[in-house]
């Protein structure tokens, strides 16, 4: 088995030395391993530190942008996660997967190896992503009925309270959806083929008649307006329109798993 562990890089000095030896704990369940690493200027010196881990580790491949960068954040992280899947796909085309993960705190903290081992002997999913003891990560979440992001919707529901006791009452099976993340998912390539992240709002990728139909039955309607810091009408989570288009074209199955990874 070989995977390719990919992130973006911004802003995350202080974790990125327990973020790299997470990295090198999981790959050791892999019969080899690369990193690939898109870094953004950041304000601290997270570019030294990822620069100075890829002279010791020949893994690491970094690709540090000088281009003009989205003022829409969302934008921003989907560049840097497609660029880093095209050179999986391009330098990396024989690893069967790959993992994209955060590289602030959600992935620094002390990683139980054991719960990807077991699932890695599964086939069971294509995307696996995995609970904490506080699930945060509902701007990535799309579950039935709650599959359009939160920010879009004219009353706001319960979304931590909902994923938190499905998780709870899953009997430690894997639980399925549209979209979830939380800090760290992996990733079968050959259900990932043609598709890319997109920060933008993509109703598009929803069959219209079941959008309709939730709607309906959570007696909600969209809104585009949202937080000051964000144009809503324009962004949403990057992560939601990678999983659709897999769902879409590939039929991959998207699962969360309850057990705690980091």
């Amino acid at each position: 088995m070989k995977c390719v562990f990919c992130g973006a890089v911004k802003n995350c000095a202080p974790f990125l030395q327990r973020v790299f030896k997470n990295i090198e704990q999981l790959g050791s369940l892999f019969d080899d391993y690369a990193v690939v690493l898109y870094c953004d200027k950041s304000n601290d010196n997270s570019y030294e530190l990822v620069k100075h881990y890829g002279k010791i580790n020949t893994r690491v491949m970094i690709h540090y942008n000088t281009k003009p960068v989205s003022k829409y954040r969302t934008q921003r992280i989907a560049n840097a996660r497609n660029e880093c899947i095209k050179i999986v796909y391009t330098k990396f085309a024989n690893y069967p997967y790959f993992i994209m993960m955060d590289f602030d705190d959600v992935c620094s903290k002390p990683v139980n190896v054991d719960v990807l081992k077991k699932y890695l002997q599964e086939d069971t999913w294509d995307a696996l992503s995995f609970n904490k003891i506080h699930y945060y990560d509902i701007w990535a979440l799309s579950i039935h009925p709650f599959v359009v992001s939160y920010r879009h919707l004219e009353k706001n529901e319960d979304r931590y309270g909902y994923i938190a006791d499905i998780l709870k009452k899953s009997n430690g099976c894997l639980v399925p959806c549209m979209s979830a993340f939380n800090g760290f998912g992996i990733y079968r390539a050959s259900k990932f083929v043609n598709c890319h992240y997109d920060g933008t709002l993509r109703l598009d990728l929803f069959p219209q008649n079941y959008l309709n139909y939730v709607l309906r039955i959570t007696q909600n309607r969209l809104r585009f307006k949202g937080p000051k810091h964000e144009s809503s009408e324009f962004e949403d989570c990057e992560h939601r329109s990678f999983h659709m288009m897999a769902t879409n074209k590939n039929q991959a199955r998207i699962m969360i798993s309850p057990e705690i990874l980091f």
